[in-house]
């Protein structure tokens, strides 16, 4: 599978994708911060490929109502012809209330209420639907009373489009293992992946699928490899919320990285972005990514093997590094 990180251009993405799907790559994943939206990228993807699926890494659940999101992945999946990854998770606070407008409040029930009206929108229940974080139809005090419950005008190609979650922390984690058909994990590390989170998946079904996005650097130079992945590390530990409720920094510090994480985020903050990026550790960045030869990614693919990751989400902005891991992986 290929990535594109945000910030990507997205018209670099196509010439990409379209590479991947000769090199036999499963899907193409875009994802959406505070830029470019990732349906418009996958709707695009979807009319310039024909076998590889396209996946949402993910789409943000405040933006969009439950409903909204369901028309979008029955729409999505029936014009690419049965080819959509429905990818979903809430985001931080910095995002959710900064950008959109909402309060943060209870992102685990959120996500459960949002999962359950979706799916049930793509069978094409009659939607109605009474919960803490939703209500459809809506009856509340401003309501006019004239809602009443719906279900989808058109008919899904799948009434069971494969749902993906996003998740950080062990609950999140949890939460993905118990409602969705993968788990879409960012900045994980092989070697403690059951340490750190394997209770969390101790209740996933048959088939989940952990499908790890995993930054990819191929260069004789080792070092110039890790270099080049720092940037965008320091940014997600860093600058990716606030102290104190900042998910990626968490996560970090539960690798065993607690000095540098709270260092990298500290210099991050007070805008010493360079410093910040310096201060990522070279074993971090060996550890959650796959960075120098050839030779060298092949080792490390072994570790990724034998996890119990069951799929390799490739970051890549280059249609070299697509080839050399597709020789070394599929």
């Amino acid at each position: 599978m290929g990535y594109a990180p945000p910030g990507t251009n997205p018209t670099e993405l196509i010439a990409l994708a379209q590479e991947a799907e000769r090199l036999g790559y499963d899907s193409a994943w875009a994802s959406e911060a505070w830029g470019t939206d990732a349906v418009t990228v996958l709707s695009w993807l979807a009319a310039t490929t024909t076998t590889l699926k396209v996946g949402a890494g993910i789409m943000q659940i405040p933006a969009r109502t439950p409903a909204m999101t369901a028309m979008t992945a029955a729409t999505l999946d029936l014009m690419s012809g049965g080819r959509f990854l429905l990818g979903l998770g809430t985001s931080g606070p910095q995002v959710v209330e900064g950008w959109h407008g909402q309060a943060f409040g209870k992102p685990l029930g959120r996500t459960r209420e949002y999962v359950e009206i979706v799916r049930a929108a793509l069978r094409r229940d009659v939607v109605e639907f009474h919960g803490e974080q939703y209500e459809v139809p809506y009856a509340g005090a401003d309501a006019s009373g004239l809602g009443k419950p719906l279900k989808l005008m058109m008919r899904p190609l799948r009434a069971e489009i494969p749902i993906y979650i996003a998740a950080m922390g062990p609950k999140n984690v949890a939460l993905a293992a118990e409602l969705a058909d993968g788990w879409l994990p960012i900045y994980l590390s092989p070697d403690r992946l059951d340490e750190v989170y394997g209770p969390s998946l101790a209740g996933r079904r048959d088939g989940f699928d952990i499908a790890a996005s995993v930054g990819v650097a191929v260069s004789d130079d080792v070092q110039a490899a890790r270099d080049f992945l720092k940037p965008l590390i320091a940014l997600y530990v860093g600058g990716m919320g606030a102290r104190g409720k900042n998910f990626y920094n968490t996560l970090i510090r539960r690798y065993g990285y607690e000095a540098e994480a709270e260092r990298i985020q500290d210099l991050y903050l007070e805008g010493k972005q360079m410093e910040a990026i310096a201060a990522v550790p070279d074993a971090l960045v060996d550890e959650v990514a796959l960075v120098g030869p050839p030779e060298r990614i092949r080792e490390r693919l072994e570790a990724w093997r034998a996890c119990g990751v069951t799929t390799l989400v490739v970051q890549a902005r280059d249609v070299e590094t697509l080839r050399v891991m597709a020789e070394l992986v599929l």
